[in-house]
């Protein structure tokens, strides 16, 4: 089985693929500082959960935008499932023509996401993830990334409101029912939910006129069904899409692999 593992700044997902077939997936807060011991432990909790043995994963594939987690989990795949590992670094196959100033800067997420769209769908593509920082990264039909935008998260923005703003209450992030709000809750979400679905059709617009085409918009992550239901200029959520690219780049760099 494959292990596959999206190491985010605050979430990590976890998925289990048995073949094609996505046998099970986690999501779990990143730690930014764990051992490999520690990680050895909590996975086998999620495999034993599910009824198998740590025996059983004999491929990995990792990206991370967490350097200070590299080594542990580097240190996981080779020494404690002792299997074959792929972690997604520049040199590392992806399909992908990177076509920005400094490719190295890219993240390893951005770049599964791609991967994964460019499997599963006909581009071109928007793509956009919902995560600590909201990405859009614009992809064309012949796998050229061409670059992106990067934006506070939701979450991240809230979480700066409340801060900053002594008198407002941390509310929890869901559609209000009306846009104008009667209250400073109503307020406050009504902002966060269709504020920044406005802001997402926005940039999908400018985005589309950039690349001279009508991409195929596509979002995952924490909140990608929260502002696909705001939004109107979202095409698809998926929200495996990560997992689904991990998975196509270890088929391209494995051992194996023609």
């Amino acid at each position: 089985m494959l292990l596959v593992m999206d190491v985010g700044n605050t979430i990590t997902a976890i998925g289990l693929y048995e073949g094609p077939e996505l046998r099970a997936h986690w999501r779990s807060i990143t730690g930014n500082y764990r051992t490999s011991d520690e990680l050895r432990v909590f996975l086998n909790m999620l495999l034993q959960g599910e009824g198998l043995e740590p025996e059983t994963v004999n491929g990995c594939c990792v990206s991370s935008v967490v350097p200070s987690l590299n080594g542990a989990l580097m240190d996981l795949c080779a020494n404690h499932f002792e299997a074959e590992l792929v972690f997604v670094e520049p040199g590392v196959k992806t399909g992908l023509v990177i076509q920005v100033d400094n490719p190295k800067e890219v993240g390893a997420d951005r770049i599964v996401n791609a991967v994964g769209a460019l499997e599963e769908y006909a581009g071109p593509f928007i793509v956009i993830d919902f995560g600590t920082a909201t990405t859009f990264d614009a992809i064309t039909a012949r796998g050229e990334y061409r670059g992106g935008i990067i934006v506070p998260g939701i979450k991240t923005a809230a979480d700066a409101l409340f801060e900053k703003c002594a008198k407002l209450p941390s509310v929890e992030i869901v559609k209000p029912a009306t846009v104008i709000g009667k209250n400073t809750i109503d307020h406050i979400r009504s902002g966060l939910t269709y504020g920044y679905a406005d802001l997402v059709d926005g940039l999908i617009l400018r985005i589309a006129g950039e690349m001279g085409d009508t991409p195929f918009v596509l979002a995952t992550g924490g909140f990608a069904e929260l502002v696909a239901g705001i939004a109107t200029r979202i095409d698809r959520v998926d929200p495996h899409l990560t997992l689904k690219g991990l998975r196509a780049v270890f088929l391209k760099n494995r051992k194996d692999a023609a």
